[in-house]
């Protein structure tokens, strides 16, 4: 658990179970958080929410080699992480009314140690523009030229070392 401001924050694995909560958390934080990679493009946008439905989600939390998570708190799902047994980190957003509540970071430190614990020890994610920053000041460096993912303009390959006691 992490503190944010007077609420606590829980990270949990998600079930099945959660996949409609869920994946109205990662269509929010994409529609609304990340405009500076979709631009309101209709086409870019439907590509990238394409997968993101309650029955692929309900999947990814069954999918072996997968880590599932999500910050809650109480009942409500405040932001969907996931990373792969090999470190890939492959989701990190957050519900739009907890954005800057330290939501995100919680969620990463999560991820992170769940490749620790997996045996990993380098987690790889491609950032979009808008999170780009926030990587960077959580110790990612970038790994390569920017490649478009969904038709955005920018998605930056990126990773960093891990270790156990962090």
């Amino acid at each position: 658990m992490s503190g944010t401001g007077a609420a606590m924050v829980a990270i949990r694995d998600a079930a099945p179970v959660d996949a409609v909560a869920a994946c109205h958390v990662l269509r929010e934080s994409i529609s609304r958080l990340c405009v500076a990679d979709h631009r309101n493009d209709p086409a870019i946008l439907n590509a990238w929410l394409a997968n993101k439905t309650p029955d692929i989600v309900a999947a990814w939390a069954r999918q072996p080699g997968n880590s599932l998570l999500l910050a809650v708190e109480g009942d409500a799902i405040l932001g969907v992480g996931s990373v792969t047994d090999a470190g890939e980190i492959t989701l990190n957003y957050v519900a739009p009314g907890a954005r800057f509540r330290g939501v995100s970071r919680a969620l990463l430190s999560a991820l992170e140690a769940r490749a620790v614990e997996r045996g990993t020890s380098r987690c790889a994610l491609t950032s979009t523009k808008t999170a780009h920053r926030f990587y960077q000041s959580a110790g990612y460096v970038d790994d390569g030229v920017p490649t478009g993912k969904f038709g955005t303009n920018a998605g930056y390959p990126m990773s960093r070392r891990i270790v156990a006691s962090r």
